[in-house]
């Protein structure tokens, strides 16, 4: 069978599932993960033809993406600020936005050295992975109150050759505070997204990520944030900082927020669609 021909067929297949951009996005990343084939040798060689095996293959990987299992679990890993992350079901596929979190914080602190991290809900590892690799002899310490995505992260430091500490902690119960030492950074990507927006998300989404690391009640949507920077007033060093993934809707609630617990510097800042996507401060 002619390759060209089996991408246009996945490529339509997908259209019900996603837009044709994002299909055809998805059908590159299978060629090329599993047929060595890529953009531009579909290009320059349209009857390329594959074998009765590869086809085979190709067809139960494509059943998988018909149910609506996403490309990053099936392949198992997927592409986050340049590093390989592994990725199942127990665990949030990183987002293009944390992308944009892990640069900005990795701008404002690349001149300092042996900073002293910590990555509240790290899932994946992926942000204290990427921090640990582009922040000067940073000790990095990341937390989450499921130990089945901890395995995962621990996986993940070992495969990207980064030492950092994993622990299993509850940040919204207090007494499991204690145990933690001072940082200088504070970094948090936590569930934001509100019950009632469930209704907007896509369905792949909701069937395939685990809704511990999404969702927060909408009589509570800053529950997190709010104990977040409780913990950090006792566990930020002198000149701290503190860094968030935001809902775009609660921008100005985080702010405010933070400035009421003595934060101080506090800035929303966008991301690359023009929402308000982070909220940084320092504690003095």
């Amino acid at each position: 069978m002619q390759a060209s021909l089996l991408f246009k067929n996945l490529v339509s297949s997908l259209t019900g599932l996603y837009d044709k951009n994002e299909a055809a996005s998805i059908a590159r990343i299978v060629f090329e993960e599993k047929l060595n084939i890529n953009r531009t040798d579909l290009a320059l060689d349209p009857l390329r033809q594959i074998n009765k095996k590869e086809e085979d293959k190709m067809e139960r990987l494509f059943q998988k993406l018909l149910t609506g299992s996403p490309i990053q679990q099936i392949l198992g890993h997927t592409d986050f600020y340049g590093l390989k992350i592994k990725v199942n079901k127990n665990v949030l596929i990183p987002r293009p936005e944390t992308e944009e979190l892990v640069q900005l914080i990795i701008n404002e602190n690349k001149k300092e050295t042996g900073l002293k991290v910590l990555d509240i809900g790290t899932g994946s590892g992926c942000i204290s992975i990427v921090l640990a690799c582009g922040l000067k002899n940073a000790d990095l310490t990341g937390i989450d109150i499921s130990n089945k995505a901890l395995r995962m992260a621990r996986m993940n430091a070992k495969l990207n050759d980064v030492e950092i500490q994993f622990k299993e902690r509850n940040i919204l119960e207090k007494k499991t505070w204690h145990s933690l030492k001072e940082f200088d950074i504070i970094v948090s990507n936590p569930p934001y997204v509100t019950e009632s927006e469930q209704k907007d998300m896509h369905i792949i989404v909701l069937n395939h990520d685990p809704h511990l690391a999404l969702f927060v009640p909408d009589n509570d949507p800053l529950r997190f944030y709010e104990k977040i920077s409780d913990m950090a007033l006792s566990h930020l060093s002198p000149g701290g900082k503190i860094y968030f993934e935001i809902n775009e809707a609660f921008g100005k609630n985080v702010k405010n927020m933070l400035e009421s617990k003595g934060f101080t510097n506090v800035l929303i800042k966008k991301d690359l669609n023009g929402k308000d996507r982070f909220v940084s401060g320092i504690l003095v």
